[in-house]
């Protein structure tokens, strides 16, 4: 996809049918992977919480994928999927009558366009209830609560409140909450009344995201919680950041599928040529001795 002018990317908004809403995400069509240095540098300079890169396989409808946070690259990234998705489609470089098949650091993702909406199938991240007791009353107090029920998922910690206007009037420590050593922190209640299910929040300040507008990754523990908890296996979630957004959620087993939209805002061409070098999406790359936990 690259040229001589420059190379194409998009800004997208995923999770969201109209512009300015929604999880923004830059997306990069390459021929092939540059140095990391280049990637991050490009993250940097977008300034998303996530921009990916895809690059094409001999095979129809596959592709290679790789995510970057403005500070670090992530094993996993739902909303960036999403925008990934939604640009190929756009660019016609897929056939939509097939699954879209993603080469990743978590192993191989499908996304199916159904319509004007677009379905990953991502694998489900439950919570257990192994946190430990200090670390519980540190993440409590980084956020303001004087009581909470707070679990631990893969990656992040799941932080359960009473009502859906506690959640969205949340004023948190940033400081505080980037201390705390899991990848972001989900703040979570019941939505009753309504056609949504629950709402929640992500904010991931270790990761250079305060806090993420529509964390689509997020939703593969959220939706396994409120499935239990609600006895249903189709729900709604809605992210009550100031961008908002909605996701829906099916359980499938140990996987989860989450449907949304997504709009492009952006269309221009990066004018800095990378320095090429193929990297395995298999590597594993370690900063400050952790390796980087997916995001988004």
């Amino acid at each position: 996809m690259s040229s001589k002018t420059g190379i194409p990317i998009w800004q997208v908004d995923a999770f969201s049918d109209r512009p300015f809403a929604g999880n923004p995400a830059a997306v990069c069509i390459l021929d092939d992977f540059p140095d990391d240095q280049w990637m991050q540098s490009v993250a940097s300079e977008m300034n998303l919480s996530e921009t990916s890169f895809v690059v094409p396989t001999a095979e129809a409808n596959s592709f290679r994928l790789r995510w970057f946070t403005p500070a670090t690259e992530v094993d996993l990234c739902g909303h960036a999927t999403l925008a990934s998705a939604h640009t190929l489609i756009e660019q016609n470089q897929v056939d939509t009558s097939l699954p879209i098949r993603f080469q990743t650091r978590s192993g191989e993702l499908r996304c199916v366009k159904a319509g004007s909406r677009i379905t990953l199938d991502f694998p489900a991240t439950p919570a257990a209830e192994d946190v430990d007791p200090i670390v519980a009353e540190q993440v409590c107090q980084a956020l303001g609560l004087r009581e909470a029920t707070v679990l631990q998922s893969q990656f992040d910690l799941l932080v359960v409140v009473e009502d859906s206007s506690i959640v969205e009037s949340l004023l948190p420590n940033l400081g505080a909450l980037a201390e705390i050593k899991t990848r972001g922190v989900m703040v979570t209640a019941a939505c009753r009344g309504s056609d949504i299910d629950f709402v929640s929040r992500f904010f991931a300040p270790r990761c250079g995201i305060n806090e993420d507008p529509v964390t689509g990754s997020a939703h593969c523990c959220l939706a396994p919680y409120w499935a239990n908890r609600l006895e249903k296996t189709s729900l709604v979630g809605y992210q009550a950041s100031s961008r908002g957004g909605r996701v829906s959620c099916e359980i499938a087993g140990d996987r989860v599928h989450l449907t949304g939209t997504a709009v492009t805002v952006l269309e221009g061409r990066l004018l800095s040529k990378p320095t090429m070098e193929t990297i395995s999406t298999s590597t594993k790359i370690t900063i400050a001795g952790t390796t980087r936990p997916y995001c988004g």
